[in-house]
């Protein structure tokens, strides 16, 4: 089949560039082929008057009067020469079996292809249609219908002879017939009538709307959508009847299906032939425009329409116009539209020409795409119907979209679209890597190279690298960082990198990458020294990572300086590999590094730097005071004297104070308070710390001329000491500040203690109390006594077999059981008696609860 000239074209009545730029962005929903090879001959001597489509073949009918059987690419299979004149319609039953055909002579033929048997008539008038039977083959009455002037039915009786019937006459010629289960529809000048051949009823009768178009030039175009809808078109008029059944109420003497149209409206242009598609109608119309140099119409290309019908309107979902051949020639009925339901073929048949129209598939889609540039639709389309689509290779579409990319100058993108299309084609990879070289454009192709299993040659990573040491440290950076070391030759880019440094030795985003390099190669002592010459964050992540402390053992100053906190934290966390005293003797000359460490060291174990206690003293002194007291009150290695001559000359109070207390000079603790800090309240805590009597006596005495300490004692010794002491010993006439507040908080806190003595008095006697009840509770409880228990003196049972017999038995609140007899005597106190077991153990003496008497 050769393809359609100017196949597609949007009819508008101003054709502007811009109409048509926006026209063609709307995809076409068909794609249309020439029917060619044998029908090509055909139609050069002869000129098409009918078609039928099947499944499996085509059936043409000619202006000659004869009848080509063609199968689905226009070859010919079998020709009839039928009549002289005409061919006016042919039939094929369901099966494809059995043929009909009338010509305009007369002739009415109903034949089987594989048979020839059939039903041959010659008639006075010209037969315009014929219609079989859908099942014709099956049936044993072999029905088929012819219409001319009249309406009739044939079908063959039992002695194998035709009986006719005439269905309808009376209204013109009729000019369509089509046949559908046990529903006929046909068409003349009046209308269109619907017959049921089941119940031999005429159903309904859908008048012809515009009565001033001629029949024979403007005929009627009938199609079954289903079993039960019918399409009429006729004129510009399009109607959508569907036959339904007949409630039985209703029924009384009306036939039992009834027809109700569902859809009615106009449309823009004559009708030549509708078909079903889904839900959609494909109408063919016939066009007229007007003639710019005379007042006359002309013939313009016929349009097939995909139009959504409404129930009083429709939707043009698209509209193609065609170039058949010679359409200036045609009339509106020298135009049919047939259609293949198993394929959703459309056959647009005019006198010179036969094209197909057919859906357009997943392939013609992505043609579309591609030719409209919308690669990444394409390249989507292609990936979901992979499994659907024939012509086209996900792969090639991509190709495609990358070369487009790259011709638009979009390298990002181009290179991005790669690793989607070229996946693990390793050659693909390399031959693309080449061209983005060839362009200058490696770095953008660089961050999507495959860098996983699946590798290219260690020469292509080097080439990239080149091209990034040379005009991009910080890409080549990052490459370095991105790409794992093993897929490019190690030494070579070393050196790469080394001969950069020559010409800039201080540049640090190449130093930075060599020490990578190292690492990579598993130089780790070269890489230590280029991160603590450039103070590298990843200087600690290295050395945690490859265990490299015995390489930094001469370089702790230099990690101090960079980061204490990390190289303390790193030091003391790794104490196994670098000890104590190899950090103290690498710190020695740098004290203030020493206290950091040795504080760290401190804070974690009171105990591990012990023997360093006494240094610390000196540093804490020199570098961290606010530590030094927290540090003499924690250690239990500091050497006291040491300490407390070190405070002495710097004149640390706070410190002297608690290293006096510590070592028993309390006195002079609480005089160098009074003394040098002249801090009351602190003399008073330290007082209420110590908790001595010959403290607070001192106090009072050193405090006795000085009002103000006067009354920071009356405010806070009431707990302590006795206030009367205190103010028995103010003398007389001395102001005091506050002393009124101060005495009412004396008596405060006299009347708080006495309240606190009665409520804990209170709470005592109450729980004695409580628990007195419960024991008592307890005790007067019973015991069981049985023959399980036994004496715990003798050990025989408790009870005698023979409980006739009489006997005692001694039950204590220990639960502890004797019999009598086995007791001792009950001692200095008559009648009083105690359990052996309990006062042997010091438990203390418990009295018999119960006597047992038989």
């Amino acid at each position: 089949m050769a393809e359609v000239e100017e196949q597609v074209r949007h009819p508008s009545e101003e054709t502007t560039d811009e109409s048509e730029e926006e026209d063609s962005e709307e995809e076409p929903k068909l794609k249309y082929e020439r029917l060619s090879n044998g029908m090509t001959e055909i139609l050069q001597n002869d000129a098409a008057s009918c078609m039928t489509v099947h499944d499996k073949f085509l059936a043409l009918g000619t202006h000659f009067g004869k009848v080509f059987l063609l199968d689905i690419q226009g070859n010919i299979t079998q020709k009839f020469e039928i009549s002289s004149v005409k061919i006016n319609q042919i039939s094929l039953d369901e099966s494809g079996e059995y043929v009909g055909i009338c010509s305009e002579d007369g002739k009415v033929q109903v034949f089987g292809l594989y048979t020839r048997e059939g039903f041959h008539e010659n008639f006075d008038c010209p037969i315009k249609v014929v219609a079989l039977h859908p099942q014709f083959t099956r049936s044993n009455y072999k029905q088929f219908v012819t219409g001319g002037n009249k309406l009739l039915l044939y079908e063959r009786n039992w002695l194998n002879r035709w009986k006719t019937s005439v269905l309808h006459e009376g209204e013109g010629t009729i000019t369509n017939i089509k046949w559908r289960a046990n529903l006929i529809a046909w068409a003349n000048n009046v209308g269109v009538k619907i017959y049921d051949i089941s119940t031999k009823q005429r159903i309904t009768n859908v008048l012809r709307d515009n009565v001033s178009l001629r029949p024979d030039m403007y005929p009627c175009s009938l199609c079954w959508k289903d079993n039960t809808t019918l399409i009429v078109g006729w004129g510009s008029s399009i109607k959508i009847c569907v036959v339904k059944e007949r409630n039985p109420t209703e029924m009384r003497d009306l036939p039992s299906r009834y027809v109700e149209i569902v859809s009615a409206f106009e449309t823009e242009f004559f009708i030549c032939g509708l078909a079903p598609l889904a839900d959609q109608l494909v109408t063919l119309f016939f066009v007229k425009e007007n003639s710019d140099q005379m007042d006359e119409e002309l013939c313009a290309r016929p349009r097939l329409d995909i139009i959504q019908p409404l129930p009083e309107s429709c939707e043009e979902i698209s509209s193609d116009a065609l170039t058949v051949r010679n359409f200036q020639d045609n009339e509106c009925r020298d135009y049919r539209l047939e259609h293949s339901e198993g394929e959703s073929l459309f056959y647009i048949i005019s006198p010179k020409d036969i094209v197909v129209a057919k859906e357009r598939d997943q392939d013609d889609h992505i043609d579309w795409l591609v030719q409209k540039k919308k690669y990444e639709e394409a390249l989507m389309a292609a990936e979901i119907s992979f499994k659907n689509i024939k012509r086209h290779d996900v792969q090639k579409i991509g190709m495609e979209y990358i070369n487009h990319l790259v011709n638009t100058r979009d390298y990002d993108s181009a290179a991005r679209k790669c690793v989607k299309v070229l996946g693990k084609n390793m050659e693909l990879w390399e031959n693309e890597v080449y061209r983005f070289k060839t362009i200058g454009q490696l770095k953008a192709i660089s961050q999507y190279l495959p860098r996983g299993d699946l590798r290219l040659r260690p020469a292509i990573y080097e080439m990239i690298l080149h091209e990034f040491l040379k005009t991009d440290y910080e890409g080549f950076a990052t490459l370095i960082r991105e790409w794992p070391g093993d897929l490019y030759n190690n030494m070579a880019i070393v050196q790469a990198v080394t001969d950069h440094l020559k010409r800039d030795p201080t540049n640090s985003t190449l130093l930075t990458t060599l020490a990578e390099l190292y690492t990579y190669d598993q130089r780790y002592d070269r890489a230590l020294e280029i991160y603590l010459r450039l103070r590298h964050k990843d200087v600690y992540q290295l050395i945690h990572k490859h265990n490299l402390f015995s390489s930094i053992e001469d370089k702790i100053v230099l990690l101090m300086d960079f980061d204490k906190e990390k190289a303390v934290d790193m030091l003391l966390d790794n104490e196994d590999k670098i000890s104590i005293d190899k950090v103290v003797e690498e710190l020695a000359d740098r004290p203030e590094l020493l206290h950091v460490y040795l504080h760290k060291l401190f804070k974690r174990d009171h105990h591990k730097g012990q023997k360093y206690h006494e240094r610390q003293i000196g540093l804490y002194a020199e570098y961290d005071r606010p530590n030094l007291l927290p540090f003499l009150r924690d250690s239990t290695h500091c050497p006291l004297e040491k300490a407390l001559e070190i405070c002495q000359q710097r004149n640390f109070v706070e410190e002297t104070v608690f290293l006096l207390s510590r070592m028993g000079n309390c006195r002079r603790a609480l005089q160098m308070i009074m003394e040098e800090l002249a801090d009351v309240d602190k003399a008073i805590e330290f007082a209420k710390d110590q908790d001595d009597a010959e403290l607070w006596d001192d106090l009072i005495s050193y405090s006795i001329d000085k009002p103000p300490f006067i009354t920071g004692l009356l405010n806070n010794i009431g707990t302590h000491v006795d206030p009367i002491l205190l103010i028995r010993r103010i003398k007389e006439g001395m102001e005091i500040p506050n002393l009124r507040d101060s005495l009412v908080k004396i008596l405060h806190d006299y009347n708080l203690q006495i309240l606190l003595r009665e409520g804990c008095k209170k709470i005592l006697v109450a729980d004695s109390l409580s628990l007195l009840q419960k024991m008592h509770r307890t005790q007067m409880r019973g015991v069981r006594v049985d023959e399980e228990n036994i004496c715990e003196s003798c050990h025989a049972t408790i009870l005698p077999s023979d409980m006739a017999k009489t006997f005692n038995v001694v039950v204590f609140h220990c639960r502890h059981m004797f019999h009598k007899e086995c007791l001792p005597s009950s001692g200095t106190i008559p009648g009083l008696q105690f359990c052996n077991i309990c006062s042997a153990k010091r438990r203390g003496p418990g009295s018999g609860i119960l006597e047992m008497k038989k």
